[in-house]
């Protein structure tokens, strides 16, 4: 394990690695009781002994496709992603694979357009609907935790806050935004059924998610 001199937390105190700050989560590294991947914004460049902090994401204003959208989904204060809010295709493998709240689920957003199998970490599984309330947290983050592979889901919608406006999303119309960090970095469309003024931004949730393609 490396001393806390060449690596210390963002700063952000989200709680996550189960202390109430940074200050006292590294204090418990530097006494053993805690450990770097116990902070999920802890990254390590693994052909080398130095680590590199995590770094901002730089957006352009369009997409890889070259579409604009109208701004870029971010995460709630305190949270490592935009929420996911996810429906298996067999809504019954929630209650049969015991999913619950802290559980990591893998499986591919069939339907929408993605490719991409994500590994989401459980906020919240409603075992009557079979919803996943989650977050993005992808591979590395699940390493040597149990894996619960629901195959493939419907990706039902988004919840986050509004940065990087170019059009203000309002409740009842359909907005093109980009999740933070998207894999593919596609420009994705949906229906805004909330929009709430908070004083850190616009909080916004978008259902009937879909994957913009390349134009004609």
């Amino acid at each position: 394990m490396q001393s806390a001199r060449y690596w210390l937390p963002p700063g952000k105190n989200c709680g996550l690695c189960g202390e109430k700050n940074c200050k006292s989560f590294i204090r418990l590294v530097g006494a053993g009781q805690k450990f770097y991947t116990d902070c999920p914004y802890y990254q390590e460049q693994w052909n080398s002994r130095e680590v590199n902090p995590v770094k901002e994401a730089n957006y352009s204003n369009h997409d890889i496709l070259g579409h604009t959208y109208d701004f870029i989904l971010s995460p709630l204060p305190g949270e490592i992603s935009a929420r996911k809010i996810v429906l298996p295709f067999r809504s019954d493998l929630v209650e049969k694979m015991d999913i619950k709240n802290g559980d990591y689920v893998l499986g591919r957003p069939m339907g929408a357009g993605c490719p991409i199998p994500h590994v989401l970490k459980v906020i919240e599984a409603d075992t009557v609907t079979g919803l996943l309330y989650t977050w993005v947290v992808g591979p590395r983050y699940s390493r040597n935790q149990e894996i619960k592979d629901v195959t493939a889901y419907h990706m039902i919608g988004f919840e986050g806050i509004a940065g990087r406006i170019i059009k203000e999303p309002s409740p009842g119309c359909r907005v093109t935004f980009l999740p933070g960090f998207c894999m593919m970095n596609l420009n994705h469309t949906g229906l805004v059924n909330m929009a709430l003024e908070k004083s850190y931004g616009i909080h916004v949730r978008i259902e009937d998610i879909r994957i913009l393609a390349a134009k004609d």
